[in-house]
């Protein structure tokens, strides 16, 4: 019974390993790329219609 207390609380002593940092990374700039993207479309929007 000691070894499956040992057990535990090894592992939770070692470090965890991040497994969605990848994800979460090709998220936020997907993201960043998609505003972007809508706020260039919109000032050209802008500057046309200004231009006329």
């Amino acid at each position: 019974m000691e070894t499956v207390f040992d057990d535990i609380s090894n592992a939770l002593r070692e470090p965890r390993t991040d497994v969605w940092g990848k994800v979460r990374v090709f998220a936020l700039d997907f993201v960043g790329k998609l505003f972007l993207g809508i706020a260039i479309g919109i000032g050209f929007a802008i500057g046309m219609a200004i231009a006329g």
